[in-house]
């Protein structure tokens, strides 16, 4: 038996030494309660999640979340809290960033139906991928982005009206491609309903650890990361990403690209004039987004 199923075995028994108080302290500051509704677990049976993936799938997007959900132990209940799949297009082996290989345990057309579904950053936008979210979050509790998996998760359409999150380096091409979504800049995760946004990488984590705390509350949750010797507090305070909240700005001296805030080298970079003002780009592809339509571009940059 290993450590994971050792720990679970002991808290169901209620054997599993509470998280210290020393530890309690460092962990983090008592916040208050958290404003999100419960959420209500299966009377019998672990909460179903599935992890959608394709090519290009970031490994700590989706892995982190996993991680959180299967080290949940509940007191008094035996077995696992969350029962983890990953649901693909087809069953094709997928290549995640780094080159790790992932075997989808299912495809759309089989998977069973989940109660939370984890969209982390990658390539996959197929209007197969988007009819599944949608298809899916109509019956699941929570739905959530993880980086820039936000932009999957937006082109669904779900999030219109709404407010969201993703990387901090993609604030500005978020808000220029969905400007019907309200972009909150330095959050560490976004709730909207049964829909929810992470930050960059390491915030799918804490979201993770936060939906923990809606289905068995903040005990259980407080353990999960104890367990983990995971000390980052953002599940505890969404507002916690506020280094990223400043935009960075470009000037002659120091230009950057309007779309992504990425440094150029003047005397390399695709270039284009608007409104007698020169703008420079880190890639072809950036300029092309921009003059297609600039004054929108403008727009969103500002509001971003």
């Amino acid at each position: 038996m290993n450590r994971r199923d050792l720990l679970k075995r002991s808290t169901a028994f209620g054997l599993a030494a509470a998280v210290p108080g020393w530890a309690r302290a460092a962990l983090a500051a008592e916040p208050a309660p958290s404003a999100s509704t419960p959420l209500k677990p299966p009377a019998e049976g672990p909460v179903p999640v599935a992890f959608l993936v394709s090519d290009g799938a970031v490994v700590i997007d989706f892995c982190g979340p996993w991680e959180v959900f299967q080290d949940v132990g509940v007191p008094g209940r035996e077995g696992d809290a969350f029962r983890l799949y990953t649901v693909a297009e087809t069953r094709t082996p997928i290549r995640a960033s780094g080159g790790l290989q992932v075997v989808p345990d299912y495809t759309f057309a089989d998977a069973p139906a989940p109660k939370v579904v984890v969209i982390p950053a990658q390539h996959g936008r197929s209007e197969a991928t988007l009819e599944w979210v949608r298809k899916s979050a109509r019956g699941a509790d929570i739905t959530m982005s993880v980086c820039t998996g936000a932009f999957l998760l937006a082109q669904t359409g779900l999030l219109s009206g709404r407010s969201a999150t993703t990387h901090h380096d993609s604030y500005k091409t978020f808000a220029i491609e969905h400007p019907d979504i309200r972009l909150e800049r330095g959050a560490r995760f976004v709730e909207s309903g049964n829909l929810a946004t992470a930050g960059g990488l390491s915030s799918g984590i804490d979201l993770a650890l936060h939906v923990v705390e809606r289905y068995y509350g903040r005990e259980v949750a407080r353990q999960t990361a104890y367990e983990m010797e995971y000390q980052g507090q953002g599940w505890l305070d969404r507002g916690s990403n506020q280094v990223y909240a400043a935009a960075r700005r470009s000037t002659d001296a120091h230009p950057l690209c309007p779309v992504c805030d990425m440094d150029v080298d003047v005397k390399l970079a695709p270039k284009s004039v608007y409104e007698g003002k020169t703008y420079y780009f880190c890639s072809e592809d950036h300029k092309r987004q921009f003059d297609a339509a600039p004054a929108q571009v403008k727009q969103a940059l500002t509001a971003a």
